[in-house]
């Protein structure tokens, strides 16, 4: 991909502009609705000039204007037409407004903001999303030829103060380059953010030769601070030289120059690991620059929720310290290995009684009360007689649903065969109110399996009811992945505990184990009568925290506004009736359970769910990792949410906490106008499967809570507290 400058002339004449933009006049002004970086929304009126080409080779379009009634000059970086509905031209301009938000607050306003530009506005979420500057300081630097010794020393200066800025927050500018620096002078300020990424991800292709460097352009290796170095020595050898260097190595006639010789010879190394960092070329090329930064620089954002992950710590320490109290097996105790597919049609009874999810009453699989759907969508009676051939028998089978019988005042239910045949099926269910985002998530969840999310952490799947699983792609996750919006889970009576879809996941060992998964609505959560009692045989609870109603942040207004909510410090009525209602032994709660701030995309710029939303996808279970996002979303929740929104954690033995996102961004008059990305849903979900021993957590015990099967150990899974001390004390460090 090209490297990414601004335009030559951001600032120019903007009545020029003007009179270009429209033959009759000055272009009309137009309401433009904004958020500032504080967070609050801002409408105010504004006149465009035409579009220009930020660059060939990338999506963004900008134009300059004029803002307010006073005529304050703004430039717009926006994208429209189909490109605003490309997924990738998005992140991209998501990632420019990540960058210079995260420099925002880092800076705080400071002297050294003047490296960055300044972000008026943004409004990422609509039909064509958009950025809004200041104006840049100057012209880019591609205009100038050679500059004088004085100035050079200047512009190297502030060039390398505001790539040891970025590699202090773990960015590498991988778009420096002479048409992203501009010189007004005086001073010097770095566009181009759009190709920041964060140190340690896996390069990809960026930007061209010379001014990016030979590793970046190959996509070899990990993004490295370095990679900027190599950029900025390139770009202050043009200025030295009036012409660009070699694509590949140190100019042939770097040692005719210098000062340039001495301090920048090794800024050309063609490997990373070979040139200074940042802030060692700085030492070199501005040393009092550099010591006056180590002893006044920006001590950055204060860290408002230490305090708060000091109480998540200590809320661990007090579940470890307080003994499990003596009880029956453990209601997500793993089974053995279920039988082949090719025996579980012949076997009635399967492995023995299961608990029906409905009704809470045992049932065994009987082959004489079989139904499968017919070409009406009605259940007819299953006539195995007629089946004889053994290779079709299983396939049948495995379409099949058994009416379940064993309560006869209980609303007519089925449960799918491989439900019944391959011993205790784990079941999850997620709480929260019907706005919660719980349909969504579930959705992106199960789609993330299909697609072979677990398979990293040795796991495969199968659908239980293939009738039943193409449904759900059909009517959920391809309408979800296109663009549309779900339904709100409806409130169905009595019979409000369905399933959404059923799995069969396999481990490494051939262990197969049916997993069962309920959308519960949030008007029948909030219920207090018989129809709970489904939650008295659930194995695992996922609690779905909805940012607009737990979180009174600025940012989060206007989505209230849309939705006419408010934010409340109660909590969700959800989580108490749930809560209230499972049996408990003892001081906690010992279902296992994951809390998920959802809707996340809607924080993506504030610390530290942009961080997390960042990660890239995990391929192994680290509880280390675990761990710190939950300290992370305790610390976000307990500081604005109130300890309401908490309870679920406190009240339960074993609970991680995460971020996720299922959409990617917000939807826009009913459609995710660039269709949806999700992020981070699956992590949950391991988090739950780890605590049933699914999935072996390394460095501890059995990772479903409670050591082997049917033991009482300590585990190694970040959401217990019961943990072995090495992960407890060493690890977590």
């Amino acid at each position: 991909m090209p490297s990414t400058p601004h335009p030559q002339h951001p600032a120019e004449d903007l009545g020029r502009q003007a009179r270009v933009a429209g033959a009759g006049g000055p272009p009309r002004a137009a309401t433009l609705a904004f958020t500032l970086p504080s967070g609050h929304r801002r409408a105010a009126p504004v006149r465009f000039g035409p579009d220009s080409r930020r660059d060939p080779g990338l999506p963004q379009l900008v134009r300059n204007g004029m803002l307010d009634d006073e005529g304050r000059p703004c430039v717009q970086v926006r994208l429209a037409g189909a490109e605003a509905a490309h997924p990738r031209a998005r992140a991209l301009l998501d990632t420019e407004a990540g960058a210079v938000l995260r420099m925002h607050r880092t800076l705080a306003g400071g002297e050294y903001a003047r490296l960055f530009p300044e972000l008026i506005g943004h409004d990422l979420d609509a039909d064509e999303p958009f950025l809004l500057y200041a104006p840049p300081r100057g012209v880019a630097v591609a205009r100038t030829h050679v500059m004088s010794a004085t100035d050079q020393r200047t512009f190297a200066r502030d060039l390398l103060l505001a790539l040891s800025f970025l590699a202090g927050q773990g960015l590498v500018a991988r778009g420096v380059s002479p048409a992203t620096v501009f010189w007004d002078g005086t001073s010097a300020q770095l566009w181009g953010l759009e190709a920041v990424e964060r140190a340690g991800r896996a390069r990809t292709r960026w930007g061209r030769p010379p001014y990016a460097a030979p590793e970046q352009r190959r996509a070899e290796g990990r993004v490295d601070a370095r990679d900027a170095v190599w950029s900025a020595a390139q770009v202050l050898y043009q200025l030295a030289t009036g012409r660009p260097g070699p694509a590949d190595g140190v100019p042939a006639d770097l040692a005719g120059h210098r000062a340039l010789a001495e301090r920048l010879g090794d800024a050309f190394a063609p490997r990373a690991a070979d040139r200074p960092g940042p802030a060692a070329l700085l030492e070199r090329l501005a040393p009092e620059a550099a010591r006056r930064l180590a002893v006044t620089g920006p001590a950055g954002p204060p860290d408002e929720t230490a305090h708060h992950r000091a109480a998540f710590e200590q809320a661990l320490r007090l579940k470890r310290e307080t003994p499990r109290p003596p009880s029956g097996p453990e209601p997500g105790a793993e089974p053995g290995p279920g039988p082949a597919a090719g025996d579980q049609a012949s076997r009635a009874g399967g492995d023995g009684p299961v608990l029906c999810p409905y009704c809470l009453e045992p049932i065994q699989l009987d082959l004489d009360a079989l139904y499968v759907t017919n070409s009406l969508m009605q259940y007819e009676q299953l006539d195995l007689a007629r089946h004889t051939n053994p290779l079709r028998r299983p396939d049948v089978m495995r379409r099949a649903v058994q009416r379940c019988a064993a309560d006869p005042d209980f609303p007519e239910h089925h449960i799918p065969v491989p439900y019944l045949s391959y011993g205790r099926p784990l079941t999850v269910a997620m709480v929260g109110e019907s706005t919660s985002g719980k349909s969504h998530l579930l959705t992106q969840m199960i789609a993330g399996i299909i697609e072979g999310g677990l398979k990293p952490f040795g796991l495969d799947s199968r659908p239980v009811n293939p009738e039943q699983h193409n449904r759900f792609i059909r009517d959920r996750v391809q309408p979800l992945r296109g663009g549309a919006v779900l339904g709100h889970t409806a409130a169905v009576g009595n019979s409000f505990a369905r399933f959404v879809s059923s799995l069969l996941l396999t481990d490494a060992r051939g262990r197969t184990r049916p997993v069962a998964f309920f959308d519960l609505a949030g008007e029948d959560l909030v219920r207090t009568d018989e129809v709970l009692r489904f939650l008295l045989g659930i194995d695992a609870l996922l609690f779905v925290v909805d940012p607009v109603t737990a979180l009174p942040l600025p940012e989060l207004d206007h989505t209230r506004r849309r939705q006419r909510v408010e934010a409340h410090r109660g909590g969700d009525l959800a989580f108490g009736t749930v809560l209230d209602r499972l049996p408990r032994n003892g001081p906690y709660l010992e279902v296992a359970s994951a809390m998920v701030l959802a809707k996340s995309d809607l924080l993506r710029f504030r610390p530290p769910v942009d961080r997390w939303l960042a990660e890239p996808p995990a391929t192994s279970l680290d509880p280390a990792r675990v761990r710190a996002e939950s300290g992370d979303v305790y610390g976000l929740l307990r500081q604005y949410a109130g300890p309401a929104w908490l309870r679920p954690f406190d009240s339960i033995r074993r609970c991680t906490l995460h971020i996720a996102s299922a959409t990617g961004s917000q939807e826009n008059r009913g459609r995710y106008p660039a269709g949806t990305g999700p992020r981070r849903v699956l992590e949950p979900l391991v988090s739950l499967l780890a605590m049933h021993g699914l999935i072996e957590v390394p460095g501890g015990g059995g990772a479903d809570g409670s050591g082997p099967p049917g033991d009482r150990g300590a585990s190694g899974h970040p959401g217990d507290p019961g943990a072995t001390r090495e992960f407890e004390e060493g690890e977590a460090r």
